[in-house]
């Protein structure tokens, strides 16, 4: 891979993952200015020529809404700018929980956010654990959808636990943890919970068997800690031993930092897709940089990158 031939940007919404993938890429951030007006609008444009270039535009688009506009406006000034390619690097695929029709006139969010990012100009989309699958079907460009596993599971081996139980808090996340349990050769169990609203658990139950089990309660999404936070609870109370909390988007509403830390969790891993809005010493940070920069290798150099499919396959 030639670093010339590419230009790596990022918005402001993770500038530290941008900053790690540089350096494992062995380049810099290209020099780009957004600008925000006293009424918020945004403006971006790029202070270097991409003429000709290969632009990754490195933009996780977690709330507020302006971290999507933001992307759409730095993927059109690169497509001004006569840019060759554009990818768009999403860690963290904002309103993937919008998946589909689950009740009348209601919207599909994940859809939406496809139509625009296509709109919008890219070529291509580097993403990290949907939370469902069939969103890459939503996209009429490649879909590159990387797995949290390839860092997950080595630090789970890291462990050496024995009696280890892989923890789906709900039954969506039940071919996550099958997954997660085949590779490291162990038994897993399904949270059942019951909702009285979004982002409001009234009842949680376990199905399966945790007595002197280690366990580790595996998500893609940690949004309000509501459903972690029961789940610890309920696995304690059938005679678990270490509960860790391992997820890969730390969205970390409101307080759910606080909430987490009250918790009878022993220890939270999470990734490097949203950044933490402030360090917590039950939180363990693990990077995605060397994965994705691993990708946009293969990208430049058109070699193959099934290997890191293989875990989220099984």
């Amino acid at each position: 891979m030639n670093t010339s031939d590419i230009a790596l940007v990022t918005g402001r919404s993770n500038r530290e993952l941008a900053e790690k993938i540089a350096k494992n890429l062995g380049t810099s951030l290209l020099d780009e200015e957004i600008v925000q007006f006293k009424d918020g609008e945004i403006q971006a444009y790029y202070n270097e020529t991409i003429r000709g270039r290969h632009v990754f535009i490195i933009q996780p688009t977690f709330s507020p809404a302006e971290n999507v506009l933001e992307l759409l406006i730095l993927i059109d000034a690169a497509k001004r700018a006569s840019a060759a390619e554009i990818v768009a690097v999403v860690p963290y695929y904002g309103y993937s929980r919008q998946d589909r029709k689950d009740k009348p006139r209601t919207s599909i969010g994940a859809k939406l956010m496809a139509n625009l990012l296509t709109a919008a100009g890219i070529n291509r989309l580097i993403t990290m654990d949907l939370h469902a699958d069939q969103i890459q079907g939503f996209f009429e460009v490649p879909v590159d959808h990387l797995y949290a596993s390839t860092v997950f599971l080595p630090y789970i081996r890291g462990l050496n636990w024995d009696n280890l139980c892989i923890v789906s808090p709900d039954t969506g996340g039940t071919k996550r943890a099958s997954t997660y349990a085949k590779a490291l050769d162990c038994d897993f169990a399904i949270g059942f919970k019951q909702r009285v609203k979004a982002n409001e658990v009234a009842a949680l139950q376990i199905i399966g068997n945790v007595e002197g089990k280690n366990v580790i309660l595996l998500d893609d999404i940690m949004d309000t800690g509501g459903t972690l936070c029961k789940a610890a609870d309920r696995v304690k109370a059938l005679g678990a031993q270490k509960v860790y909390a391992m997820c890969t988007h730390a969205l970390l509403s409101g307080n759910a930092l606080d909430r987490l830390e009250e918790s009878s969790l022993d220890k939270i891993i999470v990734t490097d897709t949203i950044p933490l809005k402030r360090p917590s010493d039950k939180v363990e940070v693990l990077s995605i940089a060397p994965l994705v920069s691993d990708v946009i290798r293969s990208v430049m150099d058109h070699t193959s990158i099934a290997s890191h499919f293989e875990v989220g396959n099984i």
